[in-house]
């Protein structure tokens, strides 16, 4: 139960006060300081949900109890009461952090109103500062998610590279091998960003089929083609204020890179079926396995795009090319997947990192972590050599 705390040297007043309080807010349980003196000992002792306090009292003056006390716990939230009131006294303990201020003879309607509204301002905060705390951690859940594992030279150059192009708006063509972690360089850049409290858009352009990539982009009116039964917003509409992360730019049709491009170059976009126009405000990270420019003598990729897509190029390495983080990446793998299975945290003795450190990851970091999911379902308690060898086809 939480407690109000009544500072009040004349127990005729405190008595009434606590009588008329309680029963307004029988949740709560009412102590009674007989001084400022003591009230200062209670709040050492307790957090209140109020401070009910007399201004003139012997010891310690409630002036002086509010300073004292909002200096050990700020938070503490104070109703005063006076009755040698002022406009100066009314306003200092005011400026000091008093909620309110009241004169004797109290008006019994004006506290209750004043005690009431004073606790759902704190509960309100303690909400906000809750909801505060929740965001943080799923903030950080997020992050640890796209954390990016490794000490190797490749990876320090990538995060400096990060660090320096997250304060601008520029956009960053990633580029490197399948698996290699390119996702969890756009979402760094995005999370260390100014956009990072807007919204961070995912498009896979290779998993949409072409007649559908524009519709996901830029959105469609009702009716502007078969299927087409409501109005859509566009991927990048949703993304205003944030980033856009263009997964497989690469297999991306030269229609909709044209629309793509006109939306870089106008900040707008035109959904399937309108002629309305939306401005948008996003920054644009787009990814790709390809070599762009055999794709570009292909006549498969447009250079005017990629030349706007490519502000910033960034490389991402394959897991061959950094293999001096695979034992801090199995490390990592290992307490993320028996967390996922709910099992015994496994560890993998020298040999075992050795062996996997001789392996060629065509596959990656992916690769690896299928790889150690299956050695620590199938593996032994320490993981070996031999596990390696009889569970890992190389």
């Amino acid at each position: 139960m939480q407690k109000i705390l009544i500072v009040e040297d004349e127990k005729a007043i405190s008595g009434v006060l606590q009588s008329i309080l309680s029963e307004e807010l029988p949740e709560y349980e009412f102590i009674i300081a007989e001084d400022g003196l003591e009230g200062f000992k209670q709040i050492e002792k307790e957090d209140f949900a109020l401070v009910v306090s007399d201004i003139k009292m012997p010891k310690v003056s409630g002036t002086e109890l509010l300073r004292q006390a909002l200096q050990i716990k700020p938070d503490t939230t104070f109703v005063m009461i006076s009755g040698h009131a002022d406009i100066d006294t009314a306003v200092d303990c005011l400026k000091v952090g008093a909620y309110d201020f009241i004169s004797k003879p109290i008006d019994i309607n004006r506290l209750i109103t004043s005690v009431k509204n004073a606790l759902d301002k704190r509960n309100l905060q303690k909400s906000n500062m809750h909801l505060k705390n929740e965001n943080t951690t799923l903030k950080k859940k997020v992050n640890k998610k796209y954390q990016m594992i490794g000490e190797s030279p490749a990876l320090k150059k990538i995060q400096d590279m990060i660090e320096k192009v997250a304060a601008s708006d520029a956009r960053v063509l990633i580029t490197g091998p399948n698996g290699a972690g390119k996702e969890l360089v756009a979402h760094a850049i995005h999370a260390q960003s100014d956009r990072s409290k807007g919204p961070m858009i995912e498009v896979n352009c290779a998993a949409i089929p072409s007649e559908l990539i524009e519709s996901e982009l830029f959105g469609h009116v009702k009716g502007s083609f078969t299927g087409a039964i409501k109005d859509k917003q566009g991927k990048f509409e949703l993304a205003n204020n944030g980033t856009i992360f263009l997964d497989e730019i690469g297999d991306m049709s030269l229609i909709a890179q044209a629309k793509v491009l006109r939306a870089l170059q106008e900040s707008k976009v035109s959904p399937v079926g309108s002629d309305k126009e939306i401005k948008v405000d996003v920054r644009v990270v787009a990814a790709t396995n390809k070599n762009m420019q055999d794709e570009i003598k292909a006549g498969k990729f447009r250079e005017d795009l990629y030349h706007r897509l490519s502000v910033i190029e960034i490389y991402v390495p394959s897991l061959d090319e950094r293999k001096d983080d695979i034992k801090l990446l199995v490390k990592h793998f290992a307490k993320i997947i028996s967390d996922e299975h709910g099992t015994a945290l496994k560890s993998f003795d020298d040999k075992a990192i050795k062996a996997l450190e001789n392996f060629s990851w065509t596959g990656n970091i992916r690769e690896l972590r299928n790889v150690v999911e299956r050695l620590i379902i199938l593996g032994s308690a320490t993981i070996s050599a031999e596990d390696v060898a009889s569970f890992v086809r190389k």
